[in-house]
């Protein structure tokens, strides 16, 4: 495992942090965190899937830098997240990513929400920090109770 603050240059990281954090950013709700209907729901928005983009213009290329910092050979899928505030933190089901290659969670905002790994151990939600490890690794994300809302990008590449 991998950890790395103040991952991007601080103009790169405000303007991708900027973006995905304002109020005109096209959030999907789901019906699910890790599966749907399974009793919680969050917002997502996809950047690439299956190793090609899905989203143009002005969203993709608040990405490319991004992209370019991360070493990889292959990018598989970039999502980012966005959990709401609750009442009590609220920690959710242990996932793996892929069964194979690297994950990675850049962190767009200081909360007192998390990313749990079967372990026990916990990284904090602080913005521009980014965390790379297995993706068979299980771990598990976390609400926040703190802020109105957790945002992270959650990259899958080999």
């Amino acid at each position: 495992m991998n950890l790395s603050k103040n991952f991007l240059p601080k103009k790169i990281f405000k303007t991708l942090r900027d973006g995905v954090m304002s109020s005109y950013f096209p959030w999907y709700f789901n019906d699910g965190i890790i599966k749907a209907k399974d009793k919680y729901f969050q917002f997502t928005f996809s950047f690439i899937e299956k190793g090609k983009p899905v989203c143009w213009g002005d969203w993709y290329n608040i990405m490319v830098p991004v992209l370019e910092k991360i070493k990889h050979n292959k990018i598989i899928k970039v999502k980012s997240n966005l959990l709401t505030k609750t009442d009590n933190i609220i920690e959710h089901d242990f996932h793996i990513d892929q069964a194979k290659g690297t994950t990675g969670i850049l962190y767009l905002n200081n909360c007192n929400g998390y990313t749990k790994f079967k372990n026990g151990k916990k990284i904090m939600s602080e913005e521009n920090t980014y965390v790379e490890f297995d993706s068979s690794t299980p771990h598990a994300g976390s609400s926040c109770t703190d802020e109105l809302r957790r945002v992270v990008i959650n990259f899958n590449y080999q």
